[in-house]
C-alpha cells in the first residue's frame, strides 16, 4: 500500500506533547566529541530548508524499498545541507532532565555508529490499520536507542535556548514520562 512507510522515505517527526511539540530539526553546532549538530524541535517542518527532514536508513541491511516494521532498528539520518548526520545519543542529559529521567543528550554524528550503537533506533508503532506490523505514515510510535542496550526513548523535555526551536530533545527512561506524550511522535511525508 503507498501509506506504508519504506527505507529510503524521507519524513517528518512531530512530537505530540501538548498536541504539538514541534518538528525534530537539527539546529546549530554540537559541542560533543563526534557530534555535527545540537537537536530540537521546531514550530515548523521546515526551519531552515532541510533541517528537520530525516530520511529512513535499515539497521539490518534491509533493502531500500522495503517496508519498515514496528520493532525494527533503524537509523534517521538528516538532509540539512544534504548530510546533517544521523540521529545519535552522545554525552548525558542536562541535570534538570536527569532529575525527571532523562538519559542522554541527542546530537546528529558524521556517521553511523559514532559510540558502538548510539545511532541506532528500534522504532515501537503504536497501531496502525491494518494491524500487520508494517509501519504508516501517521502513524504515532516512540523511538527507543539501542546504546549501551539502554538508550532511552526519544523525547522533548525543556523549553530550548536554540534561535528558532521549540523544545530540546534528550532521551529518557521512561516510556511517557509523566503522560504528557513527550515521547511519542507522529510520522509525516517530508515535502
Amino acid at each position: 500500500m503507498a501509506n506504508e512507510l519504506h527505507y529510503g522515505d524521507r519524513i517528518y517527526l512531530q512530537n505530540l506533547y501538548g498536541g504539538d511539540g514541534g518538528y525534530l530539526d537539527v539546529n546549530g553546532g554540537a559541542n560533543t566529541a563526534g557530534g555535527q549538530y545540537r537537536v530540537s524541535t521546531a514550530t515548523v517542518a521546515n526551519r531552515d530548508g532541510a533541517s528537520g527532514t530525516w530520511e529512513i536508513v535499515s539497521g539490518s541491511c534491509a533493502a531500500t524499498g522495503a517496508a519498515v516494521k514496528s520493532g525494527d532498528i533503524i537509523y534517521l539520518r538528516n538532509l540539512y545541507g544534504g548530510n546533517g548526520g544521523y540521529l545519535d545519543v552522545s554525552g548525558g542529559a542536562s541535570s534538570g532532565q536527569q532529575q525527571s529521567g532523562g538519559i542522554y543528550d541527542v546530537t546528529t554524528a558524521y556517521g553511523k555508529d559514532r559510540d558502538g550503537n548510539s545511532s541506532r533506533w528500534q522504532i515501537f508503532d503504536q497501531t496502525s490499520s491494518p494491524g500487520d506490523g508494517l509501519v504508516r505514515f501517521n502513524d504515532t510510535v516512540q523511538l527507543w536507542n539501542t546504546y549501551a542496550n539502554c538508550g532511552g526513548f526519544l523525547e522533548t523535555n525543556s523549553t530550548s535556548s536554540a534561535s528558532g526551536a521549540r523544545y530540546d530533545v534528550d532521551t529518557n527512561a521512561y516510556s511517557n514520562r509523566g503522560n504528557t506524550n513527550v515521547t511519542l511522535w507522529k510520522i509525516l511525508p517530508a515535502s
